[in-house]
């Protein structure tokens, strides 16, 4: 009940906001909701006149005002172009994660607490000004005692408290309309949420952005063009992160990349590999990949900064991906239909047929369109669109790579807006499809499957030959009819998949020999 209410009174300042920015105007025509429609109408009275723009524009604005994790929402919802529309995502893309920065005394104090020590004998230099403030921490440039250039970040005071009450008002929010709205349950709004407070509470503990940044530095361990800065452990805590400086240029600066005869197109081909083997390869990825996280040295190496947003996608879920991309591609609409009805996206109950049909309604007017038009960020969009009619269920764990795949695809424009990045990566993706998507990785797969059977079998025996002895001591007597029974049974589920093995190993024998 106290949660409710602190809820409540906290939604109506929030919706305060929202209706004097004028947010709820699409709302208005919603059939499914009509009390949701007539309080949208009602709040077109509150907008204030003097608030003017597109409404992806007044959105970014709201969201701007109302805090740090209204912010990150928004840079969230920024993918979902099949709910609010491509030309406000485009806005919400917009959305700055800039704050005026902290006192330097409160940054100081958060060192030495931290830390365990005074700055002075930490830091051999501490520059107060920051160079970066955000809403959840601002950066420091700094030189250790034995002589190294570091930067460091530093938390917002309170933003942990701060972040909390917005997460649990989020969250109280998508129950009630789990609970109350039947209509939603398709957006999966309570899974959503969780996924976003996962992402965001990661953030609030810099040791775990210390430990991604040590993920992805040892995933890409010995590559040539992609680095990650080494992480100062003795200067890092929940609070604070330390971890090399790095000399560079943002990616976008074109100017800065002439300057060192750095080319931008071999820079996207680069950082489309890069994209590529941390979303397919290592199923682990930067997802907060805007300009500002990402530097190029003057020797032309690319180096992420800010490991706070990190995303991950399961095997299953990258096969998804490069069937559906692999039949968009190849104009195989009946494929793409069927791996969203494998994967349990579409309801069973749904006609395979009518959703291949408007699967072809977005791939088609692609085939003819030069790559550099193609956006795949934006083709996952549509099919999104199409969700409504065929009830698709929303995959949370989706929505960073998403937005990621926005946020890049922009970038690319910047650097050569003729060229598409996923093109360029094209020998990653045919080597990568061959060797997990092909009949010999099919084969393997299943080799591995009848194998894991294998080690199995014996626990699966002797979990048997306990539960019939239980029965027996029990005082259950068996009819020798049935007794008998069980014991063929028993042979044949040993031995038969033992032969079926054996004649596996073979076939995959001839096979690859």
């Amino acid at each position: 009940m106290i949660r409710s209410l602190r809820n409540l009174l906290r939604l109506v300042r929030i919706l305060w906001v929202l209706a004097r920015h004028g947010v709820f105007e699409p709302l208005e025509n919603i059939a499914e909701a009509p009390t949701v429609s007539a309080v949208a109408r009602l709040a077109r009275r509150l907008r204030d006149p003097a608030v003017s723009g597109r409404w992806g524009e007044r959105l970014t604005a709201s969201l701007t005002r109302l805090g740090p994790t209204f912010i990150k929402l928004g840079q969230s919802l920024a993918t979902r172009g099949d709910l609010i529309g491509e030309q406000a995502s485009e806005d919400l893309t917009q959305l700055q994660d800039r704050l005026p920065p902290f006192e330097r005394s409160v940054a100081r104090q958060t060192l030495e607490y931290e830390l365990g020590a005074p700055v002075e004998k930490l830091f051999r230099e501490f520059e107060d000004a920051p160079i970066a403030a955000a809403s959840i921490a601002q950066v420091h440039r700094a030189v250790t005692t034995d002589g190294r250039k570091v930067a460091v970040k530093i938390l917002r005071p309170g933003i942990e408290e701060a972040v909390a009450r917005d997460l649990d008002l989020f969250s109280w929010i998508a129950e009630t309309l789990q609970r109350h709205l039947p209509w939603s349950h398709r957006f999966k709004p309570v899974d959503t949420v969780r996924v976003f407070r996962q992402t965001v509470e990661i953030e609030m503990d810099l040791r775990l952005e210390a430990a991604a940044a040590v993920e992805l530095a040892e995933n890409f361990a010995g590559d040539t063009v992609f680095a990650v800065a080494e992480v100062d452990w003795e200067r890092t805590t929940r609070r604070v992160f330390t971890n090399q400086w790095i000399d560079g240029c943002r990616i976008d600066d074109t100017q800065a990349l002439d300057r060192a005869g750095l080319d931008p197109t071999e820079l996207l081909a680069a950082s489309a590999g890069v994209f590529f083997n941390q979303v397919f390869r290592d199923g682990f990825f930067h997802a907060d990949m805007h300009p500002g996280n990402m530097l190029v040295t003057p020797e032309g190496t690319l180096v992420p900064v800010d490991f706070g947003i990190m995303g991950r996608l399961d095997l299953e879920t990258r096969y998804y991906l490069a069937d559906t991309l692999t039949g968009f591609l190849l104009g195989d609409w009946r494929a793409v239909a069927e791996v969203h009805f494998r994967m349990g996206m579409v309801p069973a109950h749904k006609s395979i047929d009518l959703f291949t049909q408007a699967v072809r309604s977005i791939g088609e007017p692609l085939m003819d369109k030069p790559l550099n038009e193609v956006s795949v960020a934006k083709l996952l969009g549509q099919v999104l669109r199409i969700a409504a009619t065929f009830e698709m269920v929303a995959q949370p764990q989706l929505l960073l790579l998403h937005k990621t795949m926005v946020v890049s695809e922009g970038v690319g424009r910047r650097l050569n807006p003729n060229v598409n990045m996923w093109e360029l990566a094209r020998p990653l993706i045919e080597a990568w499809m061959r060797e997990n998507r092909g009949p010999e990785a099919r084969i393997a797969r299943t080799g591995a499957d009848i194998l894991r059977g294998i080690e199995r079998l014996p626990s699966l025996i002797r979990h048997a030959d306990r539960a019939l002895g239980s029965l027996e001591d029990g005082g259950l007597r068996l009819h020798p009819d049935t007794v008998r029974l069980m014991a063929r049974e028993r042979a044949r589920r040993t031995y038969w998949p033992i032969v079926a093995a054996l004649a596996a190993g073979l076939l995959l024998g001839l096979l690859f020999s």
